[in-house]
């Protein structure tokens, strides 16, 4: 029997969140028949990751429906993990990826960007060092797609502003400056991305990264190599081609 999947999504209480978190899982758990995709959530909704860990009673992988390292992914998601009386992997956060950058680029193009446009790339931010310079190598992921005219902005106060950045594109010359949300699913943060955007004049903004079929292809992808972690681990020796992801592996409790 193959592995449980674990989604572990942040949590919102916007409707439209969870929404497209069940649309994207659905996508997933065709791309894998016979795996059991559970959902679970870090904070505001239930069931909650912790929960889910506790009562897990077979081989899982977690994989965190996550753009970047922090809190959630360094400390919350291995705490819950060793709740679990069965053999856990944790797959590395979704971002930075490329597979994110090309489905910005899609979600761009969508909103009516066009070639040549600057771009900012708006992140809900972070405190953690790792988790900026995880979004400034998103933002280098992107500019390999779309062309040296991308930055990158922070919701929050953690980092550049999203105004401040438009406006600075539009100063040094930039007539045209779209957003793109560096978010996976609608909610707080990106009502106040597209909020700001419109404040400072931005030329679009893009939709929410969700549902593309570049974001499945990247959750099977990060199953596939975290079930092989785990299938090396319990053979006893490590699995050198995924050790540099976040991993936490359970014991049994007695």
């Amino acid at each position: 029997m193959r592995p449980a999947l674990v989604a572990v999504a942040h949590g919102t209480r916007d409707d439209a969140g969870p929404e497209v978190v069940a649309d994207l899982l659905a996508d997933v758990r065709r791309r894998l028949p016979g795996v059991d995709v559970i959902t679970a959530w870090v904070e505001l909704l239930t069931p909650g990751l912790r929960e889910v860990m506790s009562g897990m009673e077979r081989p899982a992988v977690v994989v965190p429906l996550l753009l970047s390292t922090g809190y959630h992914v360094s400390i919350d998601l291995p705490a819950a993990a060793a709740l679990s009386p069965a053999p856990v992997h944790i797959a590395a956060p979704l971002g930075p990826d490329r597979h994110l950058a090309r489905a910005t680029t899609a979600r761009l193009r969508e909103a009516g960007a066009l070639w040549g446009d600057a771009v900012v790339l708006a992140a809900a931010g972070s405190t953690d060092p790792a988790g900026l310079a995880a979004v400034e190598r998103a933002a280098t992921l992107l500019r390999s797609e779309w062309g040296p005219w991308v930055t990158y902005a922070s919701v929050s106060e953690a980092g550049p502003e999203v105004p401040e950045t438009v406006e600075y594109l539009r100063q040094t010359g930039s007539n045209r400056v779209c957003v793109a949300p560096y978010l996976l699913a609608p909610g707080r943060f990106s009502r106040r991305v597209t909020d700001l955007a419109a404040a400072a004049g931005a030329t679009t903004v893009a939709p929410v990264l969700g549902r593309h079929r570049l974001v499945t292809d990247l959750v099977v992808l990060r199953y596939q190599q975290a079930r092989r972690a785990l299938a090396a681990t319990k053979r006893g020796r490590p699995d050198r081609e995924h050790d540099t992801a976040p991993i936490r592996h359970s014991t049994n409790r007695t």
